[in-house]
């Protein structure tokens, strides 16, 4: 017990003296944080977004149904969202949207229909009546 008393004598001076090993060398400078590089301006919609995303929704519905009805056009689906892709997706964010509204199309009726029926039919035809008033309206507002 003394020698107990003794260490703790002689450790006492020690406890108010800061931890040297939590001080920071004062020559040393803290590394600096990577400054970031300023957010891209925000980016302004076109008049015609809507209508375009609209026309790529039913471009991606129809590469679905025109190829499940084993159509003749089926497989050129698929290249006119390229082009309008190609046309339209200016910046990555364009064609993310673009891209994002043809997969919706797609995926909406790859879920509902699993063979070939009048009723799907029935909706490709409708797509195509309303994607070609669609371009056309576009077309005629926006030129093209």
């Amino acid at each position: 017990m003394p020698a107990l008393l003794c260490l703790l004598a002689a450790c006492a001076p020690l406890a108010s003296l800061p931890a040297l090993a939590q001080q920071r060398n004062p020559t040393r400078a803290a590394p600096k944080a990577p400054e970031k590089e300023p957010a891209p301006p925000p980016e302004q919609p076109a008049p015609y977004d809507r209508d375009l995303m609209r026309l790529s929704e039913i471009i991606g519905s129809l590469a679905f149904l025109r190829g499940l009805c084993a159509a003749p056009d089926a497989g050129e689906w698929s290249g006119r969202m390229r082009a309008l892709i190609d046309a339209e997706g200016i910046t990555p964010g364009r064609r993310d949207r673009l891209a994002g509204a043809f997969n919706r199309g797609y995926r909406s009726y790859a879920v509902t229909y699993r063979i070939c029926t009048p009723s799907a039919q029935e909706a490709a035809a409708r797509f195509v009546a309303e994607g070609e008033r669609l371009s056309q309206a576009l077309a005629g507002r926006f030129g093209g």
